[in-house]
């Protein structure tokens, strides 16, 4: 197509979205900042405690008016009125203090409070009982408020550590004025003691272990945004043209079948267009790549500013070829934006003296299709009338506008011309087979080759595959295409051993079908090929839907012995996921991460997915290794297998027939291309 992706601004913008950590992850935090942010996050659950743990403990408190009248009925009356006033008390001030909405650490206070005056309060009406045997002995009980200081409710460790030594405190002045032996003194005295260190120690080891749980949600917190941002930009990226910024055809793609269905349900009509930058070639040969990624990218920015007056959405469809997607009704306000489009990018007045046409700037051939009641239900049905514009255009004598009028003769429709070329093809001899070989990096050796359809019209004029494969799978002629495929490879080169491995590309669609992988195995069985030897390529897609029907087909095929891969790996989010649930024997990674490590962060980028592929333990196989410099880089990063120009050009069977080639094991796959 003559256009390079080599502009560093934009490919430096892309990837510093997945390479650039999050500011909060490049400032180290001190310990004491930690500890305060950890009491400042769990005043919220202390605050939501402290209502329900107060209740609980009053009523508690309460419950134990029966053991007075049970241990020390001369002053129970005392000890519970002194229990109600205390409980009742406290809980008015909590729910004060909630209402006017007091600091959580005043509500930590009111809290302590209420344990160390229940104590109080409940103790000096209790000493003056008759019977001071039963309130030695019942004095022992104060311990349980010493606990709930340390373990029932969340105080911070200083806090609870003061709330159980007043409480200590409390004990041993009591103790020491009861009347009671020596022995019986030492002994309750050290228990109080022992109390207090244990309970001291649990609450503080329960601190610790808070804080530590709280590090780790954290950590945990701050991985798994690091994660979703990088993910974000992984998708971001996969969306986007590297070059321009635009959204790429991926991107584009998913915002046209958004916009169809809208059309579909409520007949919201809309416009699509395609834009041709005119003799991009020879400018892209005459000044140069960069010069070319230049000219790309002021077209984008100016077409992008222009096109949101409209509402509209642009992105890259090809090398020099952008679409431009808008909602509108009636064919005057088409051929208005149309016109603006074309005049936005004269008006740029970008030189261009190799037209000879008589007009020496950059200018662009635009065709439009809007939506109709009688285009039909398929979606790609409004791009083919779009493209059909385009080259009328073009034909036209280029920088000028066309829309798409299906009454006229010259726009009849050529996919459906493409379908019915495709109903004989296979018995007219019209399609064909030639093999691009596949290298093991480390040997050096070719170890397999790729399979590649292409078809020609009965003048012999050749039709490109970005054309009939469309159409072959909007019509299901690619279901008889796939299986001529797989025979044909399996006759011209596996079953006389002029190959090891012959990979080929399947369509959903052809994995949906009920029985593909049975008449896969009658293929291999009627040819004498063993499935080890062919491999089958899904590619990386929207449309790869989490299909049960493809998951059982692709089980079944891996039983006969037969390879999968996934293509072009990186192109799109959906991987992730297929990588998850499929064991690929191989991955390729989209050449367009390989074309892009001119920069840093582009390489970066690469290293980054064939660090995520070979962690999941597949082979890596990179396409469109076409230089030198590029085959240095798959070396630095010992990939396993390449595939490129630099490998070798595709090559009708013939070629490997004559000069056979020794495998060392299968490798694979089979596309069209």
């Amino acid at each position: 197509m003559g256009f390079s992706v080599t502009n560093e601004c934009a490919s430096s913008a892309l990837a510093d979205m997945v390479h650039a950590e999050p500011l909060e992850l490049r400032y180290e935090p001190r310990s004491d900042e930690l500890r305060s942010l950890y009491w400042e996050e769990g005043q919220a659950k202390r605050r939501m405690d402290a209502r329900p743990g107060l209740w609980i403990a009053v009523a508690i408190y309460l419950l134990f008016s029966a053991t007075d009248l049970l241990l020390i009925p001369d002053v129970a009356i005392y000890t519970i009125t002194a229990r109600f006033a205390v409980g009742v008390t406290a809980l008015l001030i909590l729910e004060a203090q909630l209402r006017r909405g007091v600091g959580t650490e005043w509500i930590d206070v009111t809290c302590a409070a209420a344990i160390i005056f229940g104590y109080v309060g409940w103790l000096c009406p209790a000493v003056i009982s008759a019977d001071k045997e039963s309130v030695s002995y019942y004095m022992v009980f104060g311990t349980i408020f010493m606990m709930g200081a340390n373990l029932f409710f969340t105080f911070r460790f200083n806090l609870s550590i003061v709330t159980s030594a007043i409480i200590l405190c409390v004990l041993y002045t009591v103790n020491y004025f009861v009347p009671s032996t020596l022995t019986y003194k030492i002994v309750l005295g050290i228990f109080y003691i022992s109390c207090f260190i244990f309970t001291s120690y649990v609450n503080w080891r329960l601190n610790e272990e808070r804080y530590n749980v709280f590090l780790n949600a954290l950590e945990a917190k701050i991985q798994h945004k690091e994660a979703t941002e990088r993910g974000q930009a992984l998708l971001n990226l996969s969306r986007t043209d590297p070059l321009t910024g635009l959204e790429n055809r991926r991107a584009i793609d998913e915002k046209l079948r958004d916009y169809w269905s809208d059309w579909q349900r409520s007949g919201s009509s809309f416009v699509a267009i395609l834009i041709d930058v005119d003799f991009f070639k020879r400018f892209n040969d005459y000044y140069g790549h960069q010069e070319g990624d230049r000219c790309l990218i002021l077209v984008a920015n100016a077409l992008a500013d222009m096109i949101k007056q409209y509402n509209g959405s642009i992105g890259r469809y090809g090398g020099e070829e952008f679409i431009v997607l808008a909602r509108m009704e009636k064919r005057e306000q088409v051929a208005d934006i149309a016109e603006a489009i074309r005049s936005t990018v004269e008006n740029l007045a970008l030189p261009h003296e190799q037209r000879r046409d008589g007009i020496s700037v950059v200018t662009v051939s635009v065709g439009a299709a809007l939506t109709r009641p009688q285009i039909g239900a398929k979606l790609e049905k409004i791009i083919h009338e779009a493209d059909r514009a385009l080259y009328l255009a073009k034909a036209g004598g280029r920088n000028c506008t066309w829309l798409f009028d299906p009454n006229d003769p010259q726009s009849s429709d050529e996919s459906e011309n493409i379908a019915a070329l495709l109903k004989i093809a296979i018995g007219q001899d019209l399609v064909s087979l030639v093999y691009q070989p596949i290298q093991n990096v480390a040997s050096g050796r070719v170890e397999a080759v790729e399979a590649l359809m292409r078809l020609k019209m009965l003048d012999g004029t050749s039709v490109p595959p970005s054309l009939f494969i469309p159409v072959a799978e909007r019509t299901g002629a690619v279901l008889a295409l796939g299986r001529w495929a797989i025979r044909t490879v399996c006759a011209e080169l596996l079953a006389d051993d002029h190959v090891g491995v012959v990979s080929v590309n399947v369509s959903p669609i052809q994995l949906k079908t009920p029985g593909f992988a049975a008449s896969v195995a009658t293929i291999l069985s009627e040819t004498g090929v063993a499935g080890s030897r062919l491999a089958l390529e899904i590619t990386e897609g929207l449309e790869m839907e989490m299909h049960s029907g493809i998951l059982r087909c692709i089980s079944d095929l891996k039983l006969l012995g037969i390879r999968i891969w996934l293509d072009d790996f990186g192109t799109g989010f959906a991987g992730l996921s297929w990588l998850r649930l499929i064991d690929f024997d191989t991955v390729k990674v989209d050449r367009s991460f390989l074309h892009d490590c001119g920069t840093p962060r582009g390489k970066a980028m690469l290293q980054d997915i064939i660090a995520l592929v070979r962690n999941r333990g597949h082979k890596i196989l990179v396409e469109g290794v076409e230089t030198d410099e590029q085959m240095a880089i798959v070396r630095e990063f010992d990939i396993d297998k390449i595939q490129g120009f630099h490998v070798g050009r595709p090559a009708p069977a013939a070629s490997f027939r004559a000069r056979p080639i020794t495998y060392k094991r299968p490798f694979s796959v089979v596309k069209s291309a």
